[in-house]
């Protein structure tokens, strides 16, 4: 296979062509870690794609007993050019297939294209070509510095969507018809595309999954992370000075940024204090948004608030466990479906994912991250099932999986999953496993 960039050399299997660690980026070293990204300048000779790449430098997430490696990939594999897209297709040729392009989730802080939810090939199964994205985390990706732009993670998401636009037909996929999705982090940097003028016109549908509308930090939130990263480096608070540190440091910085107040007289914490990455808006997404002609599929799952309280020996079902659902996904989902409403009558879908998961003897339930393997159509793997996998020792329903991924599928290709549109007068919610 031959892109602008250069030649790259890929695997087939049963019903796919895959093609692993593609760069859309420069390789982000040095004060560049902190710059908007750049085009890939190319290479010569031909690129082993048959493998996976390096990934984002990023910290080990612990949830206890509960493996949620195929969530979060492997961690840091340590390479500088990471900044790549993974591309399942049913065959590089002229066929004009949708796109779906998925954009992971993990905190802003981790994930990777690597982990085994991402696969991909149930979507090239069903006549999708599949382009998972590698971008910025944490100090990199979102820290607000001084003399760098915010939102460097986001810049990398909006530089891969125009590599889409401008390389996909090459990998069979159409242009035209490009859906971006994400979870989590990931459906919050989705909510921002919505509301991004230099988004229009790279996807025609956007699916965001367990996300917010309302995730972001305000500038004055922000200040304070910045602040709290530059005093536990011990340099200041600018791109120049964060430039000669390197990205060990800023990992090993990270437990003086967990547990910050960033609480305001006009602000929560949208994050809840999980996270201290975020997007830095001075307006959230759900009351900016301009995408006034994408297809929007947007939806939580029902007990989210469980994946963060029962690994650690929480009860499920309590009201902080409802509570932190709420104000997580829940609230800013919820705005974010009104505002597309208002601005694209006709075009919003809201779904609910209610499968409880029977892990931790089943308390666990229809968690943050459960879906996924719904979505993928991967619900029957062994390596998701089991007394520490995401799913729990039970079977998966039967048929769940095939209507959740069809549903995506379908969406995909016509912006319509099957249920009524949603409004703000006469809500419609679809409900998944319930």
């Amino acid at each position: 296979m031959r892109t602008p960039a250069g030649a790259v050399r890929g695997l087939r299997d049963t019903f796919s062509e895959r093609y692993r660690a593609v760069p859309y980026a420069r390789a982000p070293i040095g004060a560049g870690r902190f710059g908007e990204p750049a085009p890939h300048p190319g290479w010569s000779g031909v690129r082993d794609g048959t493998g996976p790449g390096p990934t984002a430098p990023q910290p080990v997430r612990d949830f206890g007993r509960l493996d949620l490696t195929p969530y979060f990939g492997p961690g840091w594999v340590r390479g500088a050019d990471y900044l790549t897209v993974d591309v399942r297709t049913p065959a590089a040729d002229d066929g004009h297939r949708p796109v779906m392009v998925f954009v992971h989730g993990g905190g802003f802080v981790t994930g990777s294209a690597r982990a085994a939810l991402y696969d991909g090939r149930a979507f090239a199964r069903d006549g999708v070509v599949l382009v998972t994205v590698q971008y910025r985390l944490g100090v990199p990706g979102f820290l607000a510095l001084d003399g760098a732009p915010d939102n460097r993670g986001l810049l990398d998401v909006l530089l891969a969507l125009r590599w889409v636009q401008d390389t996909i037909a090459l990998f069979g996929g159409d242009p035209g018809n490009v859906t971006v999705f994400g979870q989590s982090a990931g459906a919050t940097l989705v909510g921002a595309l919505l509301a991004t003028a230099g988004a229009k016109g790279l996807f025609r549908r956007a699916i965001m999954q367990s996300g917010s509308g309302t995730g972001a930090f305000t500038p004055e939130q922000a200040r304070r992370v910045t602040t709290a990263a530059a005093a536990a480096l011990g340099t200041a608070p600018t791109a120049s000075a964060f430039a000669g540190i390197p990205d060990e440091r800023f990992l090993e910085a990270l437990p003086a940024l967990s547990g910050l107040d960033l609480r305001t007289d006009t602000a929560a914490d949208p994050l809840a204090g999980l996270s201290p990455f975020s997007l830095v808006l001075p307006t959230q997404p759900a009351d900016a948004l301009t995408a006034d002609q994408v297809d929007l599929l947007v939806g939580t799952n029902t007990e989210e608030g469980n994946l963060y309280l029962v690994p650690q020996g929480k009860p499920a079902g309590t009201a902080e466990a409802a509570a932190l659902g709420d104000a997580l996904f829940g609230h800013g989902t919820a705005r974010l479906a009104d505002a597309h409403a208002r601005l694209a009558p006709g075009r919003t879908h809201v779904y609910s994912f209610g499968h409880r998961s029977t892990a931790f003897d089943g308390q666990l339930g229809a968690a943050h991250t459960v879906e996924l393997p719904f979505v993928f159509d991967l619900a029957d793997e062994p390596w998701l099932h089991g007394e520490t996998g995401l799913l729990g020792p039970g079977r998966a329903p039967e048929g769940l999986a095939d209507r959740v991924h069809r549903t995506w599928v379908e969406f995909a290709k016509t912006g319509n999953p099957g249920w009524p549109a949603h409004t703000t007068s006469d809500p419609a919610t679809h409900r998944f496993g319930t």
